[in-house]
């Protein structure tokens, strides 16, 4: 069964230059060890009308936008194998000296997919 990990984060509007840097790094990274895809998105239509907003939600900050990503796998298994061999390939790379959001707010989840394209 496919398997999702799904990332919901506040970032600074004058951070997005630095943080997209880091996502297309993390997406070499995480597609060179197996996922089947992975996608960072920058929030547009934050405010529909209707349902829990983000902004809300998140208690997005002046200044502040939001990002939703997540990485497809094979199963959970896949994911898991995948993110230790990220793990220990990122353990031999120069860490990021400042993160371009505040980790502390963002929120992380593994989803079994229900419905969507097969893979």
């Amino acid at each position: 069964m496919p398997y999702v990990d799904g990332y919901v984060l506040p970032v600074p509007k004058k951070n997005l230059k630095a943080y997209t840097r880091m996502a297309r790094l993390g997406e070499k990274m995480w597609r060179k060890h197996g996922a089947l895809d992975y996608k960072e998105c920058i929030g547009d239509d934050l405010k529909p009308g209707w349902g829990a907003q983000f902004p809300k939600m998140l208690k997005l900050k002046a200044g502040e936008t939001v990002v939703f990503s997540y990485i497809l796998y094979k199963s959970r298994a896949h994911r898991d194998l995948v993110n230790k061999r990220v793990m220990q390939d990122m353990a031999k790379k120069p860490k990021f000296k400042d993160m371009p959001f505040d980790m502390k707010r963002m929120l992380v989840g593994g989803f079994k997919v229900v419905a969507g394209q097969k893979f």
